[in-house]
């Protein structure tokens, strides 16, 4: 598939969309996510006027009173034309993450069709620019040691599982919306790390070794501070560039290097307990049995067992050649912040 569908040609061949002054406000779904929540608070301190989808409860976010809240979902377009009046810009990150195979419908419907009405309102509502916060999971992870990058093609064989085909077939809806004629960008981050919700996503990872989780993986992934994500999707939509995705990745690392990085920080034992294929099968079996006892979401799956061993290399350097002054935050620092700010907040939990 081509990645250059519309926008005018530039001299060096790259083609883009006139530049968008960003004089009305911007459009977030997803604001009670990691993504989403920073995106926020970082638009809030750049002084844009902010609207934002909720879907029960207005997220717990900094100067959230200075947001306009639209209560729905991507399900319901009502609410996403609420959302998309008057606005310019769209920064699409709301989806559901989940490698639980009893999640699989609902995912699946909430992600693809979600994300066909966020592209189709913007279509009707005259939005100029799209950001879609995709996954690296869309571009199929199983390589055989090869260094992913944007060219990588998701199919069943390099799948990542249903939530990657999920991110894949949104994609296609930002695709489409592209070639009539929505000037879009997407983004496909590894694992972001950054201090968000201590029982969510990604920040799991930090309350794991918090509480001295003792197993470690020599499986490798990339890496991504979440503000580099923000700052990247902000970057992208305040320029003219259209109709081109973007891998985020700041550093490549074993699981293993991650954790005890971030048991040095939070000044707790690192894990010491190495798994292996065969424990790995045994535990993500003993959770699904757990879970069909309990009607509780697994802590293990199939899914994650298996990627936690693989060997995932991603190259992160287009964003570079489209965006010459943007930089990865080293994952050190990334790490050494985010367990500050996490233990404030433990702190200020009791």
């Amino acid at each position: 598939m081509s990645e250059n569908l519309s926008g005018h040609s530039s001299k060096d061949g790259i083609k883009r969309m006139p530049v968008v002054e960003n004089k009305q406000g911007v459009f977030v779904t997803g604001g009670s996510g990691l993504v989403g929540s920073h995106l926020i608070e970082q638009l809030v301190r750049d002084g844009k006027r902010v609207k934002a989808l909720y879907r029960s409860e207005v997220p717990a976010v900094a100067g959230k009173e200075k947001v306009e809240w639209v209560k729905g979902d991507i399900l319901d377009l009502t609410s996403l034309e609420q959302g998309m009046e008057d606005v310019e810009l769209v920064y699409h990150c709301a989806a559901i993450v989940s490698f639980d195979p009893k999640q699989k419908h609902k995912m699946l419907t909430t992600n693809i069709e979600g994300t066909a009405n966020v592209v189709n309102t913007a279509l009707n509502s005259g939005v100029k620019k799209l950001c879609y916060v995709s996954s690296v999971a869309a571009l199929g992870g199983i390589r055989d040691g090869r260094k992913i990058d944007e060219s990588s093609i998701w199919t069943e064989e390099t799948s990542d599982g249903n939530y990657g085909k999920s991110k894949y077939l949104s994609e296609l809806e930002v695709w489409r919306g592209i070639g009539e004629g929505l000037n879009a960008v997407m983004v496909n981050p590894v694992i972001i790390l950054g201090a968000g919700n201590w029982n969510d996503s990604s920040t799991k990872i930090f309350k794991s070794v918090y509480e001295e989780f003792p197993w470690y993986s020599e499986g490798v992934n990339g890496f991504v501070d979440v503000k580099d994500v923000v700052k990247a999707m902000i970057q992208l939509m305040e320029s003219n560039i259209t109709a081109q995705r973007f891998i985020l990745n700041a550093e490549d690392h074993t699981y293993k290097d991650i954790f005890i990085m971030i048991a040095k920080a939070f000044g707790k034992k690192p894990p010491h307990k190495k798994v292996n294929p065969f424990i790995a099968g045994v535990v993500w079996r003993l959770e699904a049995l757990k879970s069909m006892l309990s009607g509780k979401e697994p802590l293990v799956t199939k899914e994650t067992a298996k990627n936690a061993l693989a060997q995932a290399i991603f190259d992160g350097s287009k964003i570079n050649r489209f965006l010459p002054s943007f930089s990865y935050t080293p994952i050190s620092e990334t790490i050494n912040r985010s367990c500050k700010e996490l233990k404030e907040k433990i702190k200020l939990q009791g």
